[in-house]
């Protein structure tokens, strides 16, 4: 399996929006559409959400405006890697796998959590190293082409063009 950074994500230095970001611009937009006097229905349909979500936040917003709708703190543990942290690693492997003493130019999960560890000191799971990658930066699943590396497409034009015609008549 090969990771690489996401096609709509590729040349663009900002990673995706976590899901706390989405949240939150989600209820600033809803406050927009409160102000313009947007109905419910339509505020729950223009940002996702089902009504009774909208519903809670117009209450708060008409007793204590935008500012009572704030950005909950994250729960759980925290990450093991800091943003600074995560960058070096994007940058580590934006070098690609060679760069890095590794054979093939092909990232897994297993050879990224070794490069995590190595310019970073951290060491993650397999899981993590997932979360990582299509989470914090953005890259997702490719598989490679599957074809030989030393085929040639002059041979197989001249191949199928008279040999699999002969081939198909029989003897």
């Amino acid at each position: 399996m090969v990771y690489q950074p996401s096609r709509s994500v590729v040349g663009s230095s900002l990673p995706p929006l976590s899901r706390p970001q989405l949240a939150e611009a989600r209820r600033v937009r809803a406050v927009e559409l409160f102000e313009d006097g947007v109905s419910n229905a339509e505020v729950a349909r223009a940002v996702g959400v089902c009504a009774e979500s909208v519903r809670r936040w117009r209450r708060v917003w008409e007793e204590g405006g935008a500012s009572a709708l704030p950005r909950r703190s994250a729960t759980g543990r925290p990450p093991k890697l800091d943003d600074a942290q995560v960058e070096t690693v994007r940058a580590a492997l934006e070098q690609g796998a060679r760069a890095h003493g590794l054979e093939a130019d092909l990232w897994t999960l297993e050879r990224v959590g070794l490069v995590v560890e190595r310019v970073t000191g951290v060491v993650l799971a397999r899981a993590s190293v997932w979360r990582l990658l299509t989470g914090r930066l953005g890259w997702s699943l490719q598989r490679p082409e599957r074809r030989a590396v030393d085929q040639d497409e002059s041979d197989i034009t001249r191949w199928i063009a008279h040999e699999w015609p002969r081939i198909q008549k029989g003897p």
